[in-house]
């Protein structure tokens, strides 16, 4: 029997030495993602808004960390970060998807950032 279920995680480690999130899946991906990525990349309303399909711009978030992560059921971890934000849930497949899609997510996001004025 075939199923289309999503990776799911077999490790997930904050360096926060290194403002990393590092997630291990069971199909052998490994990524490690960088808090201000995870941040500004949010699935919160407050940084995809209500239907956007790219996350709002927030600047000056280079160095922020997570100070949290919480468990939600089975499926997904709550992140808490040191700027107070900790709204939005990142579902095992958003965090994969974040890390499949980081490189050209952070040079969408780049190139947005270096056209406002």
């Amino acid at each position: 029997m075939v199923t289309n279920q999503p990776p799911s995680p077999t490790e997930l480690r904050l360096e926060k030495s290194k403002r990393l999130l590092v997630i291990e899946f069971d199909d052998g991906e490994r990524f490690e993602l960088p808090c201000s990525y995870l941040r500004t990349h949010s699935p919160s309303a407050e940084v995809r808004g209500h239907g956007l399909s790219e996350p709002m711009l927030l600047p000056g978030k280079d160095d922020v960390n997570i100070e949290a992560i919480e468990p939600v059921g089975n499926y997904a971890v709550i992140l808490t970060f040191d700027d107070g934000h900790k709204t939005g849930i990142y579902s095992w497949s958003f965090l994969y998807g974040l890390g499949v899609n980081m490189d050209s997510n952070l040079k969408r996001y780049s190139e947005r950032m270096n056209q406002q004025p």
